[in-house]
């Protein structure tokens, strides 16, 4: 690979800020994950376009990363080039109408459901609690058992590295549990929700309310991905998990929580083997009472 000559023709691009040996585990929620030979955080679309085609030109390996709330990086790293969105991609701008939101896919979730709450707009408050950027959000239609994110999107622009941009309307995306179709091989860039006007107090009530339940039923003070598996049609899978009785099975610092069986946690000492090892326990366990092949909800790099 030419992570070096890539390193050579990136130093010194506007808006583009490169370490070398970057710790991953400084960039998940899990605080877990070996070295990237490369750490970009691109602040402006230029900069993006640049670092993609230098990177494909000298073979090195790349992917995006939001805020690593949703990620189990392998304890040997990634051998390539982590890419993060950085202050253009952050961005908020109210619509004339007043209810339409266009935010970067690099802003923060949680910024953007106070911003609607600071414009008086309804229709986020599912997400107060939720981890991660809006981009990561989208990508995955985030959202509760009965809310999903997708449905307040109007328009997602990205961009398709050798191609351009690209704009996508609400029904040019199919959206299902935990999952949107944008293509993969996209990048998401910025997206526009289309909220509802309301009243500040009735709104901050809300998210209340949401907070107090995520705060009752989630190990929120741990460190974890959040949810590791998505649940089946018919079933809630952390109560299946729960019925195996693996609430507060272990393998070295990675434990599932007793609070939710869904989560598992770092203990402060996991190391990615050991949570890739809870994992592949829970799902043998589950299998073999159920039948039922559990879908990883977490994203695995370096593995």
């Amino acid at each position: 690979m030419g992570v070096f000559n890539a390193v050579m023709s990136l130093s010194g691009t506007i808006d583009t800020d490169i370490i070398e040996q970057e710790k991953l585990a400084r960039h998940t929620s899990y605080r877990i994950g070996g070295k990237a030979d490369l750490f970009v955080t691109c602040h402006s679309y230029h900069s993006l376009r640049r670092t993609i085609e230098v990177l494909a030109r000298e073979r090195v390996p790349w992917v995006i990363i939001g805020k690593g709330s949703n990620l189990l990086v392998a304890d040997e790293g990634y051998r390539g080039a982590v890419i993060t969105l950085g202050s253009e991609f952050s961005r908020f701008v109210l619509g004339e109408d007043g209810r339409t939101i266009t935010v970067g896919a690099g802003a923060i979730l949680a910024r953007l459901v106070n911003e609607a709450l600071s414009k008086e707009l309804a229709g986020l408050e599912f997400a107060v609690g939720i981890p991660g950027t809006v981009g990561g959000a989208i990508s995955m239609n985030a959202g509760s058992r009965t809310e999903w994110i997708g449905t307040l999107v109007q328009d997602v622009m990205t961009y398709k590295p050798g191609e351009g941009m690209r704009h996508y309307g609400h029904d040019d995306i199919a959206w299902g549990y935990r999952e949107c179709g944008i293509p993969r091989d996209e990048i998401i860039l910025e997206v526009t929700l289309e909220l509802m006007p309301g009243l500040k107090d009735e709104i901050r009530a809300r998210m209340e309310r949401a907070l107090t339940r995520r705060r009752r039923t989630q190990p929120l003070g741990v460190p974890s991905c959040g949810s590791v598996f998505r649940s089946p049609p018919d079933r809630a899978v952390g109560a299946m998990i729960e019925e195996c009785g693996l609430k507060g099975f272990s393998q070295g610092g990675a434990e599932v929580s007793s609070v939710h069986a869904n989560f598992i946690v770092n203990k402060g000492t996991a190391s990615a083997a050991d949570v890739s090892a809870v994992i592949r326990h829970v799902h043998k366990t589950v299998r073999e009472r159920y039948g039922v092949e559990l879908q990883p909800e977490v994203k695995f790099l370096g593995f």
